[in-house]
C-alpha cells in the first residue's frame, strides 16, 4: 500500500519541488523522512515493502527514488536491479545499515546514483535529494561523437554504430565531461569536483566503480588497453585519442 503525503502549499524558492518514493520498511524512520522531505515541500508517496515498491515503480512516475537496502518480500537491492534492468533511469538514493566498501560498492554497481550509511543526519539525505534535482542539463547542446560513440545530452541517448546503449544518469554525466573535454586529462578528484559535486559523498572508489560500468556498455570488447576511455597512471582519466 503507497502512503501518501501531498504537497499542501506553493512556495517559491530556488530548489526543485518534486515527487519523490520512499521505499522504507521501518514505518516510525519512514514518518521522519516523509515529514522532512515534506518540509522541503516535496511530495511523497511512501511504500514499506519490497512488492509494494514494485508496484509504485511500475504505475507511476517519481523524480527521485529514496530506497532501503533490507525490505520484506523482495530486498531494495533486487528492486534497484530489476528497475534498472528494465530501463528505469529515475536516481536513486540507497539507504542501508551496510558499511562495508563491498557492499557499498554492490549498490553503486547495482544502479544506485547515491549511497547514504544508517543512521545518517536528515539534512544530508535533503542536501542529496536537491543535489539530485538540480543536475545541470545542458538543453541547448548538440549531439557528442568521439570515434564510433554518439552522446546526445538533450534526449540523454548514447549510441555507438547506431545502436542505443543505456547508462545510468551519473554515468551518462560522467560520459558526457569526459566528451566535452576529449583531450584534457582529468583527476579523479577533478572529476569528482566537476561531476559529482552535488555529491559529498563522491570518492575515488566510486569514480573507478563508475569508469568499469562506463567501459562494459561503451567498448566493444574487455581490452583496457583498447579502452574508450583511457587511464593515465597516477594522473587521471581522459578520451583515448583516436
Amino acid at each position: 500500500m503507497v502512503e501518501k503525503v501531498y504537497l499542501l502549499t506553493e512556495w517559491v524558492w530556488g530548489d526543485i519541488v518534486a515527487k519523490i518514493l520512499l521505499i522504507e520498511d521501518d514505518e516510525d524512520l519512514a514518518v521522519t523522512i516523509s515529514d522532512m522531505l515534506c518540509d522541503e515541500r516535496h511530495t511523497v508517496d511512501t511504500v514499506h515493502d519490497g512488492l509494494d515498491a514494485m508496484e509504485a515503480i511500475r504505475t507511476r512516475t517519481y523524480e527521485v527514488i529514496v530506497l532501503d537496502w533490507d525490505l520484506p518480500s523482495k530486498s531494495g537491492i533486487s528492486i534497484l536491479r530489476d528497475f534498472r534492468a528494465s530501463g528505469g533511469g529515475t536516481p536513486v538514493i540507497m539507504l542501508t545499515g551496510k558499511s562495508e566498501v563491498e557492499q557499498k560498492e554492490q549498490g553503486l554497481d547495482s544502479g544506485a546514483d547515491d549511497y547514504l550509511t544508517k543512521p545518517f543526519h536528515l539534512k544530508e539525505l535533503a542536501a542529496r535529494v536537491r543535489s539530485m534535482l538540480r543536475r545541470p542539463t545542458l538543453t541547448n547542446a548538440g549531439p557528442l561523437t568521439w570515434g564510433k560513440l554518439m552522446l546526445d545530452p538533450t534526449k540523454f541517448e548514447v549510441s555507438r554504430d547506431g545502436k542505443q546503449l543505456r547508462l545510468l544518469p551519473r554515468d551518462f554525466a560522467l560520459l558526457e565531461f569526459l566528451m566535452r573535454h576529449p583531450t584534457q586529462i582529468f583527476s579523479t578528484q577533478a572529476l569528482l569536483d566537476n561531476v559529482w559535486n552535488y555529491d559529498s559523498d563522491a570518492t575515488p572508489e566510486g569514480l573507478r566503480v563508475a569508469v568499469r560500468r562506463i567501459r562494459k556498455v561503451i567498448d566493444e570488447n574487455d581490452d583496457l588497453e583498447q579502452s574508450m576511455i583511457e587511464n593515465i597512471a597516477r594522473v587521471g582519466y581522459r578520451m583515448r585519442p583516436m
